[in-house]
């Protein structure tokens, strides 16, 4: 986790992939749509860059000079269920009065989506059921443990 973690660390990261997601490609409109500070933009990007969640493109508009898109790799379109289930937590913890920010839906039927742990098979699991064990990656982690059991008292 702590990987994946200092990728998307900050707010700025989250709201440049999601911005992605909406279509969003260049610096430009990422800065004016986000109103974030060129320097951090070109920091976050590059940053996204590196760790293989966009890819830089060259575009030239007619009568310019050539510029670098950011398009999302597999591996950064693969995060949009990380930001389903942000939003997903957002709007039952962080509830706005007006209702949810953002419905997923499938869009073959228009029925709502949720996020949710599902295994191989297909079958949903429900959170009190799921188990972590160490995968090769992190042979340090001993005790296995079901987060779905966590206390929730001191």
């Amino acid at each position: 986790m702590a990987r994946s973690a200092r990728i998307l660390a900050d707010r700025w990261s989250v709201l440049i992939v999601r911005d992605a997601f909406r279509g969003v490609t260049r610096f430009s409109d990422f800065k004016s749509r986000l109103g974030i500070p060129s320097d951090i933009l070109t920091t976050r990007l590059t940053k996204l860059v590196d760790s293989n969640v966009f890819e830089r493109r060259p575009y030239r508009d007619e009568g310019g000079r050539e510029r670098f898109g950011y398009h999302l790799t597999e591996a950064g379109r693969a995060l949009l269920p990380v930001l389903g289930a942000l939003v997903q937590w957002g709007d039952s913890y962080r509830a706005s009065e007006f209702g949810p920010s953002r419905i997923y839906r499938n869009a073959a039927t228009g029925e709502p989506l949720r996020v949710a742990f599902v295994t191989e098979s297909g079958e949903v699991v429900a959170d009190a059921d799921v188990e972590v064990t160490a995968g090769p990656g992190e042979p340090e982690l001993v005790e296995p443990y079901r987060p779905g059991l966590a206390s929730t008292s001191a």
